[in-house]
């Protein structure tokens, strides 16, 4: 089975410094590692993207040669890991307007007046439009160590060893509006479009928070993190 591979950890973004993360790097690392150790990939099928090489045009093109490459016939497996901040944005595809998209933060995120400028965000619709092109015996697998909503931050707001993985829109106003819609993410757009050979794992639920955590004095991801030890303990033995 020919295999091809994107790890994107962003810890830093370009222009907005205070949004700073810990843990993302070393879980881009931390899942390039599993897949070579675990599931039968070598260096050269890993892209590793991190902090300024993590824009949103240079992930998208890697995303786009992946996907082109599978429909050529030279993969038949492919997986895509982010660690990030997660957003939510008014929906993009014009289907739904009053629901809202989940998006995802590279590191060149920026505002444009009360909303995230679209040339700087990755949407979920993004990322569907490309995944529905995959051929049907493609196995894709994603991993998304991120959040999409602020309704679970409360409860890690106190504790000094977990910051949430989630930036709110640009204006409080904006950030008011969207948590009053109800939010569709990548999985229901994926099972919509009967995307049929995918698995999607992610840190959260849409009402809960992804965090980055420091755990045994290294700062990781909490769900990449307990994710990798498993499959380690059980030496790739866990069911899809």
């Amino acid at each position: 089975m020919s295999k091809k591979a994107l790890c994107v950890g962003i810890n830093k973004f370009k222009h907005l410094p205070s949004a700073a993360l810990n843990g993302c790097v070393n879980d881009a690392s931390e899942m390039k590692a599993l897949l070579k150790d675990l599931l039968g990939f070598t260096d050269r099928s890993v892209k590793v993207l991190t902090d300024s090489r993590a824009t949103k045009a240079a992930i998208m093109k890697e995303l786009q040669a992946m996907v082109d490459g599978a429909k050529k016939g030279l993969y038949s497996y492919l997986v895509f890991s982010l660690s990030s901040h997660g957003t939510q944005v008014p929906d993009t595809s014009g289907d739904e307007p009053d629901n809202a998209d989940e998006a995802f933060c590279p590191y060149d995120i920026q505002s444009a007046g009360d909303r995230w400028h679209p040339d700087h965000i990755i949407t979920d619709d993004e990322l569907n439009n490309l995944f529905v092109q995959l051929p049907p015996n493609v196995l894709l697998e994603v991993y998304l160590d991120t959040c999409h909503s602020g309704s679970g931050l409360k409860s890690i707001d106190m504790l000094l060893d977990r910051r949430p993985r989630f930036l709110p829109p640009p204006t409080l106003d904006a950030f008011l509006k969207i948590e009053k819609l109800p939010a569709r993410g990548l999985k229901e757009m994926m099972l919509k479009k009967e995307i049929v050979h995918h698995i999607l794992w992610s840190g959260c639920k849409a009402d809960q928070t992804s965090a980055d955590a420091n755990i045994d004095g290294a700062w990781h991801g909490a769900f990449t993190y307990y994710f990798c030890k498993e499959m380690r303990a059980c030496n790739n033995a866990l069911s899809r």
